[in-house]
């Protein structure tokens, strides 16, 4: 490979690059020799010349260089790539509890930035959100069938980070025929997965393993001493990963349950009354409208629900956003402890990166306090290890999912 261009960074702005951090912000560049352009594998030093990293460049972008490796003697070309995608096939097929239905590829984890890859069943669904990625999407998907068996592969290329990037947006089959619908499982529930128009890839898998945990807690704890049917509340439900495993659970008891599926969008509340209906599960209400105007609501109503889910899309996207983010969480998990009757159970969820494990933690605290209610921590979950997190990379430790059973 014929030499890279260089970046060098401004003095003093190593150090996180040193420690785990995956990217290059513009703004620490000093100067570039060999004119990189968008797309091209550049090498990356510190303001004194010595060697840090091969990372592909963005003209424009806020993030200027995405890393790929540390070592210096290593071709980035098609080999590079198969290798780094046989790597996390293999860790998916030892370490995922299904590798037909689990995250192939996690970008920087896997040491491929911009490259997502979801399997859900017979198909791939892959994202390329950078620019280097983006122009070899022929030879991963390529290399992915070779290594997974999988022949049908669709790219999910919309949405604001592509723009961001200056990349066109597209949506469809890119590899063999794969449909544009798929029925996934989760323990007893059928889930119909939209492939073109579902969010994200389609489908939450960061989130599978809490869905079950979830339904496993209704079980456990919010059934056993139930005189009265159980009512849930899944708000925010996408297609009702969450309420669907409550209903399950308390079908498996024999205890009735109704379980309220609260969306601002109608085709997710569809979707979730729609997939209880092919799991062959009774009580699913739908509820359209905005979460916060009908937690108010229902406090108002005086209703109460022996279990709650709180699965809201990020509030922040940076610490810019952190105070209003903050103020989100807390009025949508105050009015939840206010609905939750005596020993109900709450879950509640976060997938924004910059609130992190403690902050969250605070959040609930002082909801909890304004509330007026005393809950119990029972388990504190993230993301599943097929989305694994790196150190040093704190981007990548985004979800939080806390179990809370109230103590009053």
């Amino acid at each position: 490979m014929a030499e890279a261009p260089v970046v060098r960074l401004l003095p003093g702005k190593q150090a996180a690059l040193r420690t785990g951090r995956q990217w290059v912000y513009r703004g620490e560049i000093g100067s570039t020799a060999g004119g990189p352009h968008t797309g091209d594998v550049v090498a990356v030093e510190d303001a004194r010349g010595t060697f840090l990293a091969l990372g592909f460049y963005h003209d424009t972008s806020v993030l200027a260089v995405r890393v790929l490796t540390r070592r210096r003697d290593v071709t980035i070309d098609a080999a590079f790539f198969r290798e780094r995608l046989a790597a996390a096939w293999d860790l998916r097929r030892r370490a995922a509890d299904d590798p037909e239905l689990c995250r192939v590829v996690f970008a920087e984890s896997d040491g491929l930035p911009g490259l997502i890859a979801d399997r859900l069943g017979a198909v791939i669904v892959v994202s390329t959100l950078v620019a280097g990625m983006d122009a070899r999407l022929s030879d991963l998907t390529g290399a992915l069938e070779e290594l997974t068996g999988v022949h049908d592969f669709f790219e999910r290329n919309d949405g604001p980070v592509r723009r961001l990037e200056g990349l066109p947006e597209r949506v469809g089959p890119v590899r063999g025929s794969p449909p544009t619908e798929v029925e996934i499982r989760e323990g007893a529930v059928r889930l119909l997965v939209d492939l073109r128009h579902g969010q994200k890839t389609g489908h939450f898998l960061d989130q599978r393993a809490n869905h079950l945990a979830f339904g496993a807690a209704v079980g456990r704890l919010a059934l056993p001493t139930r005189t009265e049917p159980l009512r849930i509340l899944d708000a925010f439900c996408h297609t009702g990963g969450f309420g669907l495993q409550g209903l399950a659970a308390a079908a498996a008891a024999g205890t009735p349950c109704e379980t309220v599926f609260l969306d601002a969008a109608d085709a997710a509340v569809g979707g979730a009354l729609a997939n209880a209906g092919s799991s062959g599960l009774r009580g699913a209400v739908g509820l359209r409208g905005n979460a916060f105007d009908e937690l108010r609501a229902l406090e108002r109503s005086g209703e109460r629900f022996g279990a709650i889910v709180l699965d809201p899309p990020a509030f922040a996207r940076g610490r810019a956003q952190l105070d209003g983010a903050y103020r989100g969480y807390k009025e949508l998990n105050l009015r939840a402890m206010r609905l939750l009757g005596p020993g109900g159970l709450l879950c509640t969820c976060s997938c924004s990166q910059p609130v992190d494990e403690t902050m969250f933690g605070e959040m609930l605290r002082d909801a909890a306090a304004d509330a007026g209610r005393r809950l119990r921590v029972l388990e504190r979950r993230g993301a599943p290890v097929d989305h694994p997190g790196l150190l040093g990379a704190a981007e990548t430790h985004y979800l939080k999912c806390w179990l809370l059973l109230a103590a009053d």
